[in-house]
């Protein structure tokens, strides 16, 4: 706890303050509804709650900046705008927006002390708090205007939207509002605001900051409409002002941190069903207080409905305009971008592996990187994003004469790959071996195309009269994950996973998988030198005589200690190690330590074994007999006080070496051990052949629940007596297995149930336990 509190304090400094300003509010808004407070005061307590801390946030930022953007240096004007140093710094737009939420603030609080000129003062508050906002926006970095024809395509995006919240805008007001026209502006008014606020907050923007900014300012607007459209005399209507009004604050405040920190520019994708389904949601009471009241459908009300129309008419004429010239080019209809957007600097930094290496003769009918980069915009940018990305990585094989192979095999699959996949879909040139695919179907769709362009590529290559076999890797990722960047990453961090998996498969993406490959280059990164560094340790788990509980040995464990990653065990560590090749280098220096660790408890009379793991690769190697021997000498160990272990599933095929190393052990006097022995037919047979002295098995076969595998663990030891070879019962976790092993006639056990693995200076304290095990 007291490492992790310097962490979580920033964060909990930075949610606290906003988190009781919104529980009080909510109490607040409560005590309304009940009517245990007016309106009007609940609309000026909560607005001042919320102006007061998004005006310090402000201030205290102001503060922080510059007062003045520095001055670029003569013919750098470009690049000085287009950096963080230039575009951070920017106080007077800060000082614009702290004005604009004090203006708003104060606004709502006096709204209990006006008068008839309630919605005179409300509508002066409105256009001072819209004038400073627009003007502190306009301040703040990563401002982009884009084409006029992407502006035009979102602008007929939001026109149905903002139709229907306009249309609920009308059923919702009450006809004492005003005069009809008021009431339409009012209306109208509203439903613009809702839509730009949505907009902003959930649609595809480069700066996260500038549009947290703006879909704050058009809350915070929408909210003071509201006051100025309701009369204060009603209580719930006035009341649905607050949460706008106080979340707009909120969302200035914070936009605006994020805005001037200078965040690296990125295309987010919409969560576009919420323009969807908001105006849905904000009509069903609208339409249902209509029908309930029995009130006719005026004209109005229809005209809006159908002004609904001509949006959604033009939105589908501009996406048939965008996707005719991609058809002239001859890219696929469904994944085309449109015309004069292009993907920001951001987006176009994909991962190296796949969009910064191409081939050196481009393939043909193989889109480009930013070809690819535009498919996976447009995919994203729908209102409900649909679609997948497959990166396809062909193994191509080392040998002479293949680079002028390489093309022949890549046209063939590229080929193949077209015969696979649909029409509207997009190929596009990725790496040095491989190709991407865009495609517009859903998840299961496209796992299923991945398979059966996985048949495809898998097939022989017929090149020169051979027949060339080309493994090959795919990875999936859903285009609604992420931005094109993020999906391109995530697409090829799970090629990567099929590449480690064996190849010749397609790996989905999802974050556990990320995390995953993280901590497997974090370990790759730093296991080696950890040897020289000093970050290896032993724990050891003692090994029990099960008839009288007494400790007659040890076993060894390895632990590297890292001070970045923690404490790693041996199940991920020797993964990484053997694809490393370094497993020698670590075994040698636990078979160094356990030897040294074993000198000192025999020189304090302990009389005790130490065994250690060893892989079957190192077993094998020629001088390992020799070695062994070099380092008990260096130590004066008596051989027979070291126990080798190799692991049963890995000796199969080294038997015959195996075989040959165990023997040159034990004629040292060194005893051995077979770990994780399977009771099958084959184990039994070979275990003749082997020269060991133990046997462990684990605690599966002596567990008295399943009555079937009792016979198993009764065979086991039968043998072993033949052979003259000790059962050691491994893994026993609790005292029913400890029984079983006893009453099947295993002499010794180790577990959890026993003794847990612990440092050296645990375990000498364990052994003052037990004086007969000191001589």
């Amino acid at each position: 706890m007291p490492l992790a509190a310097p962490l979580r304090a920033p964060l909990l400094r930075r949610t606290v303050p906003e988190g009781a300003v919104l529980a009080a509010v909510v109490l607040l808004l409560l005590a309304g509804t009940t009517r245990l407070l007016p309106a009007a005061a609940v609309v000026a307590l909560a607005a001042g709650a919320g102006a007061t801390l998004a005006g310090v946030r402000l201030t205290r930022l102001a503060v922080r900046l510059p007062g003045r953007e520095p001055r670029p240096p003569a013919g750098a004007a470009v690049e000085a705008r287009s950096t963080p140093s230039a575009t951070a710094h920017r106080r007077p737009a800060v000082l614009l927006l702290d004005a604009a939420v004090v203006a708003a603030g104060l606004t709502a609080a006096v709204l209990p002390l006006l008068g008839p000129q309630r919605r005179a003062a409300t509508a002066a508050g409105l256009v001072v708090v819209a004038v400073l906002g627009l003007l502190g926006l306009r301040g703040l970095p990563g401002r982009s205007r884009p084409p006029a024809r992407v502006r035009l395509r979102r602008l007929a995006d939001a026109g149905a939207p903002a139709a229907g919240l306009v249309l609920a805008g009308w059923l919702l007001l009450p006809p004492a509002t005003g005069s009809a026209p008021e009431r339409l502006a009012a209306a109208a008014l509203l439903g613009v605001l809702g839509v730009a606020g949505l907009t902003a907050l959930t649609g595809a923007h480069r700066r996260p900051g500038a549009a947290t900014c703006r879909g704050g300012l058009h809350l915070t607007l929408l909210g003071l409409v509201l006051l100025a459209v309701f009369d204060p005399a009603a209580q719930w209507p006035l009341l649905l002002a607050v949460p706008p009004l106080l979340v707009g604050m909120l969302l200035l405040a914070a936009g605006a941190a994020r805005a001037v920190a200078a965040e690296p520019a990125a295309l987010h994708p919409a969560p576009g069903w919420l323009r969807a389904v908001v105006p849905a949601v904000a009509l069903l009471p609208a339409v249902g207080g209509q029908l309930d009241a029995g009130l006719p459908t005026d004209r109005t009300a229809v005209l809006l409905a159908l002004a609904a129309v001509p949006p959604l008419v033009l939105r589908e004429l501009l996406r048939a305009g965008e996707a005719r010239p991609e058809r002239q080019r001859g890219e696929p209809t469904g994944v085309a971008a449109p015309a004069g957007e292009s993907p920001s600097p951001a987006t176009a930094a994909a991962p190296a592996s796949l969009v910064a290496a191409p081939l050196p003769q481009p393939l043909d009918g193989l889109a480009d990187g930013p070809a690819l980069l535009r498919a996976l915009t447009v995919l994203g940018g729908n209102p409900m994003p649909v679609g997948a990305l497959l990166v396809v990585e062909l193994h191509l094989p080392d040998g002479a004469g293949l680079p002028a192979r390489r093309a022949g095999v890549l046209a063939e699959a590229v080929r193949r790959a077209r015969a696979v996949v649909d029409r509207r879909d997009l190929l596009a040139q990725v790496g040095d071996a491989g190709f991407a695919v865009v495609t517009e179907a859903g998840p299961m769709r496209a796992y299923a195309l991945g398979e059966r362009l996985l048949a495809a590529l898998t097939q022989p290559y017929q090149l020169g009269g051979a027949a060339l076999q080309v493994p090959a890797s795919i990875g999936l990722a859903e285009v609604a994950t992420g931005s094109p960047q993020d999906v391109l990453r995530q697409a090829d961090l799970a090629r990567r996973r099929a590449v480690q998996l064996g190849r010749d498969r397609v790996e989905w993406y999802d974050a556990f998988l990320e995390e995953q490959l993280v901590r497997r280059l974090d370990l790759e990164r730093e296991l080696p030198g950890a040897v020289a560094r000093g970050e290896l340790d032993l724990v050891y788990q003692p090994v029990l005589r099960l008839d009288d509980r007494q400790p007659v040995g040890t076993e060894a464990f390895l632990r590297w200690r890292s001070p970045v990653l923690g404490t790693v065990l041996p199940d991920e560590l020797f993964p990484v190690a053997r694809d490393l090749d370094i497993v020698g280098e670590l075994e040698w220096w636990v078979l160094d330590r356990a030897c040294r660790q074993l000198a000192e408890w025999s020189a304090n009379s302990r009389q005790l074994w130490m065994s250690i793991n060893v892989t079957t690769s190192e077993l094998t190697t020629p001088d390992y007999v020799q070695r062994t021997a070099a380092v008990l000498a260096a130590y004066g160990v008596p051989p027979e006080q070291l126990v080798v272990e190799v692991a049963e599933p890995r000796i199969v095929g080294e038997l015959s070496t195996v075989v040959a190393r165990l023997a040159g052990l034990r004629s040292l006097g060194v005893r051995t051990a077979l770990d994780q022995f399977r009771p099958e037919h084959a184990s039994l047979a070979q275990l003749r052949r082997l020269p060991i002295d133990l046997l462990k098995v684990g605690a599966g076969l002596v567990d008295p629940a399943p009555d079937a595998q009792r016979p198993l663990i009764d065979v086991v030891v039968n043998v072993g007596d033949r052979l003259g070879v000790e059962i050691v019962a491994e893994e026993l976790e609790s005292s029913a297995q400890v029984q079983g092993a006893r009453r099947a006639g295993c002499r010794y056990g180790q577990g959890f149930a026993l003794a847990r693995p612990a440092t050296a200076e645990r375990v000498e304290a364990y052994l003052e336990e037990f004086p007969s095990a000191s001589r």
